[in-house]
C-alpha cells in the first residue's frame, strides 16, 4: 500500500506545476513539502524509536547557519554548506543525546528545549553570526549552484528532491535492522537489552540521523527565504511544530508526516491570511489543541484512523458475507438480496 501510495503521490508531484501557476498558491505548496521534510526527518527518532524531542530547532537552525555563514564568510555554495551543516547538526546531536539520553519520557522531552533554548542563545549573542539581527543571503549570485533562484518553481523542485531523499533514507530505516532496533526499543526497551541491542548506541544513531537531515531542511529555509534570524530558525514553536506534523500524522509510519504537513501548514497559513499579525500565536493555540485531540481521540493520527476505518469496514463486509452464507446454508433468504430488493416489494 505504502509504494502505491508513493507512486501516487510522485504522479501528483510531477504534475503540480503544470497545474498551479499562481505564485502565492506554489509558495504554499513548496512550505507543505519543506515541513513533510522535517516531520520525515523528525520520526526517524520521535516515532520510530519512540524519543520525543522538542529541540530539534537546534538543528534546524544548525543547518540554516552554517550554509549562510560559509556563503557570506567564505563564498562557499550552499550545496556544499548543506552538507556540512547536516554533519555539524549530526555533531551537535551527540551532546544531546550524552546530556538528555539519561532521561526518559516527559523528562527527556523537556531537556532538549533546555538544550535547543541555550543553543538559541549562543546564536543569537554570537556577533559573528548577525546576533539577534541575524543574516541576508546574498543575491548577487543566481542558479542551480548557488540555489539562488527569481522564481518559486525551482525552490518547489529543491523541496520536492529534499523530501524525496529524506523519505527515501526513512523507508531504508524502516527496512532495515535499524528499524527493528527503533521499535524495540520504543515499544519493548528492556527485552531489547535483553537480547544484546545497545540501546544508548541506537538512541544516538536514530537522533544524529534525523538531526542530519533536520540540518539540511534549514539550510533550504535559508535558501529560499533569503534571511535568518533566532527567531525564526530556532524558536521552540517550530521544534514543537516538527513533532506535532509527525503525530498528527502519524508517528513510526512512512507517509504520517506528509499527511500531518498538509494539514498543518494548511491551518497555519489559512490563520496568517484571515487573522494577519493581529493574529499573532493563533497558529500555536491550534497546534496545541490537536495535540490533546489527537492524544485523546486519535493517538495513532490520520494514518492509523484510516488504516481502522478500512479495517472496521473489512470486517463489516467479512461479517454480511457470512451471514449471507449461513443463511444461504440454512435455506433462509440471502440479507444481502433482502437488503437490495426493491422497497414494497414483497417476497
Amino acid at each position: 500500500m505504502n509504494k502505491l501510495l508513493l507512486l501516487i503521490a510522485a504522479f501528483v508531484a510531477l504534475l503540480v506545476p503544470t497545474v498551479v501557476s499562481n505564485t502565492s498558491h506554489l509558495n504554499l505548496i513548496v512550505l507543505v513539502l519543506m515541513a513533510a521534510q522535517l516531520g520525515v526527518a523528525w520520526n526517524m527518532v520521535g516515532g520510530y524509536a519512540g524519543q520525543v524531542s522538542l529541540g530539534h530547532a537546534a538543528f534546524y537552525g544548525v543547518g540554516a547557519y552554517c550554509s549562510t555563514l560559509l556563503l557570506v564568510k567564505f563564498g562557499i555554495n550552499p550545496w556544499v554548506g548543506t552538507l556540512a551543516g547536516g554533519l555539524f547538526a549530526a555533531l551537535l546531536s551527540l551532546g544531546f543525546g550524552w546530556s538528555c539520553f539519561r532521561l526518559k519520557g516527559h523528562y527527556f522531552a523537556m531537556a532538549t528545549i533546555a538544550v535547543a533554548e541555550l543553543v538559541q542563545i549562543f546564536f543569537t549573542e554570537w556577533e559573528y553570526g548577525g546576533a539577534a539581527v541575524g543574516l541576508y543571503v546574498p543575491m548577487d549570485k543566481q542558479g542551480l549552484i548557488w540555489m539562488n533562484f527569481a522564481t518559486k518553481l525551482p525552490y518547489y523542485w529543491l523541496a520536492l528532491g529534499l523530501l524525496g531523499v529524506t523519505l527515501a533514507a526513512n523507508l531504508w530505516i524502516e527496512r532495515s535492522f535499524l528499524g527493528y532496533y527503533f521499535r524495540a526499543i520504543k515499544d519493548e526497551p528492556d527485552a531489547a537489552r535483553s537480547v544484546g541491542v545497545n540501546i544508548a548506541r541506537y538512541k544516538q544513531v536514530a537522533l544524529s540521523v534525523s538531526a542530519f537531515f533536520t540540518a539540511a531542511g534549514g539550510s533550504l529555509y535559508a535558501q529560499k527565504e533569503l534571511y535568518i534570524d533566532p527567531g525564526s530558525v530556532l524558536s521552540t514553536a517550530l521544534s514543537i511544530k516538527m513533532a506535532l506534523v509527525s503525530i498528527l500524522g502519524g508517528v513510526g509510519t512512512l507517509l504520517g508526516p506528509v499527511v500531518g504537513a498538509v494539514v498543518l501548514t494548511s491551518i497555519e497559513e489559512f490563520t496568517r491570511i484571515v487573522f494577519g499579525g493581529t493574529g499573532r500565536g493563533t497558529d500555536v493555540i491550534i497546534y496545541a489543541s490537536l495535540i490533546i485531540i489527537v492524544a485523546v481521540f486519535y493517538p495513532t493520527g490520520l494514518i492509523g484512523w484510516i488504516r481502522n476505518y478500512k479495517e472496521r469496514r473489512t470486517a463489516r463486509a467479512s461479517a454480511v458475507r457470512q451471514d449471507a452464507a449461513h443463511a444461504v446454508a440454512q435455506g433462509l433468504p440471502s440479507p444481502t438480496s433482502a437488503s437490495q430488493r426493491p422497497a414494497g416489494e414483497v417476497s
